[in-house]
């Protein structure tokens, strides 16, 4: 049976957004497993996501206070139909960013980070997929706010799609 995923960082509520898009919001609720790489930034955001949510792996990131640390920690690991996940908020920069994962998750084949908002899409020498989702609420240096829709069927990720989040919704 196929698991549909919404890969999302960097929602930064409400220190750049007042609350979730709409379109966010709709996304969660499609999903059957929600996975954050960090910057939530309150506490009151992870609760809204984690009752909207069939299922939530999160982490805490570098502007997440105390209470979302010890809620998260800072990486987290799972498995799904046969692929081993990591989910982190930081991976440093982008040059060697694929030789640096490699060594540091040997045994993961996704890892979904956040950080820099800017969208990545790479495998690393090894084969980890490297997943990052943007920010929907945030959009930084890029043309627009982003997210990550994904399928796990079949022991394969599949369908992974990066989402542009419209801008009305906010």
């Amino acid at each position: 049976m196929a698991t549909r995923l919404l890969l999302i960082s960097d929602t930064h509520v409400p220190a750049r957004a007042r609350r979730l898009p709409d379109q966010v919001r709709r996304a969660i609720d499609d999903a059957d497993l929600v996975v954050h790489a960090g910057d939530w930034v309150d506490v009151v955001t992870l609760d809204a996501i984690e009752a909207g949510a069939a299922r939530l792996v999160g982490v805490a990131g570098n502007n997440d206070g105390p209470e979302l640390h010890a809620r998260l920690g800072e990486v987290a690991r799972f498995d799904l139909e046969g692929l081993r996940f990591g989910v982190v908020h930081e991976t440093g920069a982008a040059t060697g960013r694929e030789t640096r994962m490699d060594a540091a998750h040997p045994d993961l084949d996704v890892l979904v980070f956040g950080h820099s908002h800017i969208p990545w899409d790479t495998v690393t020498p090894r084969g980890i997929r490297l997943l990052n989702p943007g920010s929907p609420t945030d959009r930084r240096r890029q043309p627009v706010c982003t997210m990550m829709t994904a399928v796990v069927d079949d022991g394969a990720l599949r369908e992974v799609e990066l989402v542009p989040v419209v801008r009305g919704e906010r």
